[in-house]
């Protein structure tokens, strides 16, 4: 992608980690769900000249906050809105992790602890090195998040946002108006196809309901689950 960007995709769920380098700084935002994965990545981060000097999670679930456990001297920044989550919704992400890794028997040599939290202003800026990154508001998937705009390599860290593999998912504290709003805010950053896509699932979900179609490729029993549920939570 560029020369201070790597990306780690999970396995699992086709999430992604991705790595920033800024002179000597670096951050990992975002993390692999896989023990395996999250061991190897300090290893492949050394290997590849990537310093690691802090941590960013683009929202609060549980999925995105698992790197701690490969870093776990790394200070965390999240958004306000993110910081504000956690301190409300205390252990939800442990809970959360714990009840996946037993439905999947998935064995972790320690618990996750989130450790020291840093709260940053969004929008706004956040330096690495010599540079700095912009931050964005990102809710609507769920009630906080941020997205992270890497300029000088033209990347864009957005979290759950216009996937390739899922339709847009609205969870608890999420809502269809705050969706929207964060792709129009997501646009000038972006020119992938999917983008468009997510624009127009959503336009279809709030004028049509269970009766909107999904996008391309994405027709399949799991994602017309999730399209099920977030035409419900409309009606709730």
């Amino acid at each position: 992608m560029h020369r201070d960007v790597l990306v780690a995709t999970s396995a699992v769920w086709q999430t992604t980690c991705t790595v920033l380098r800024g002179g000597d700084e670096g951050f990992v935002i975002d993390s692999p769900v896989l023990p395996d994965e999250l061991d190897a990545l300090p290893a492949v981060l050394e290997q590849a000249g990537f310093p690691v000097s802090g941590l960013l999670a683009t929202h609060a679930d549980w999925d995105h906050l698992l790197r701690r456990l490969a870093f776990p001297e790394a200070a965390l920044g999240v958004a306000e809105t993110t910081a504000a989550r956690l301190a409300a919704e205390p252990g939800a992400a442990q809970r959360e992790l714990r009840a996946w890794d037993e439905q999947y028997y998935v064995p972790r040599p320690r618990p996750l602890s989130l450790g020291q939290v840093q709260a940053l202003p969004v929008p706004g800026h956040c330096g690495i090195g010599e540079r700095e990154l912009e931050l964005h508001p990102s809710d609507g998937h769920t009630a906080d998040g941020m997205a992270v705009w890497v300029g000088w390599a033209d990347v864009l860290c957005c979290g759950d946002y216009v996937s390739p593999v899922e339709v847009p998912v609205l969870s608890g504290g999420g809502s269809l108006d705050g969706y929207e709003a964060t792709l129009a805010r997501l646009h000038p950053l972006v020119e992938a196809a999917d983008t468009v896509e997510d624009v127009a699932y959503l336009d279809a979900l709030r004028r049509r309901g269970d009766d909107a179609p999904l996008p391309a490729g994405r027709d399949t029993a799991e994602q017309r689950r999730i399209h099920r549920e977030n035409a419900r939570a409309l009606t709730t």
